[in-house]
This record gives C-alpha cells, sequence and structure tokens, in this order.
C-alpha cells in the first residue's frame, strides 16, 4: 500500500486557484500527456472543492504551443514564464498530489478560461 504525503497542501481550494501539483510519471508513448510537478489551475466549481478531496484541474505549460481554441495565454508572476492554460489536459487529482498554492486567476483570466 502507497504512503501517504505529508507535505499536500491541506487549506481552502477556489477555482481559479493555482497550484503546484504531482500529475506522476508519464511513460506513454502515445499523444502528449501532461505529467511531472507542474502549475495547474483548478477548474472545477467551489461546491465540488468545498466537500471532495478530489479537484478538477487542467494543466499549465510554458512551453510554445500552437493558437488552439482550447488554449489560452496566460502572464502571472507565481509562473516562471509567459504560459498557456491546456484546456485539452483536463484531470481529475487527489488533495494528496497537491503541493503548494502560487497563484489565482483574477476575473478577467476566469472569463477567458470559460471562453476556452
Amino acid at each position: 500500500m502507497g504512503r501517504v504525503r505529508k507535505d499536500f497542501y491541506k487549506g481552502e481550494v477556489y477555482r481559479g486557484d493555482i497550484f503546484y501539483a504531482d500529475l506522476g510519471d508519464i511513460k506513454s508513448k502515445f499523444g502528449s500527456v501532461q505529467g511531472g510537478i507542474r502549475p495547474v489551475i483548478v477548474i472545477q466549481n467551489d461546491i465540488g472543492n468545498r466537500y471532495g478531496e478530489t479537484f478538477v484541474v487542467t494543466s499549465v505549460t510554458s512551453q510554445p504551443k500552437k493558437e488552439m481554441p482550447v488554449h489560452t495565454k496566460i502572464i502571472k508572476e507565481c509562473l516562471e514564464k509567459p504560459s498557456t492554460i491546456l484546456l485539452e489536459q483536463i484531470t481529475t487529482i487527489s488533495r494528496y498530489q497537491m503541493r503548494e498554492k502560487i497563484g489565482k486567476l483574477n476575473g478577467y483570466e476566469i472569463k477567458e478560461l470559460n471562453r476556452a
């Protein structure tokens, strides 16, 4: 049986919060599934966030990406470089995968997220 991490985020979680999360090792030769410790944005609604132990998130990358309707560009101080929100990379993670909260989207950024 796996050991439970002690360094997971224990605070409240809200839609639009930006976290570092451990998405695990991805050893797939197919597609471009995001893995490793990376920034994610919580896209689940706040009712689910309040009562659940899992969260629906989408990955963020600083790697250049082609323009797609499911991509939203973002520049935040909490991210090291200009980045892209990858809304084709939605996944559910456990609270135990969430490392630290590093920021939050503002109202305009959430509208752009909703648009994508």
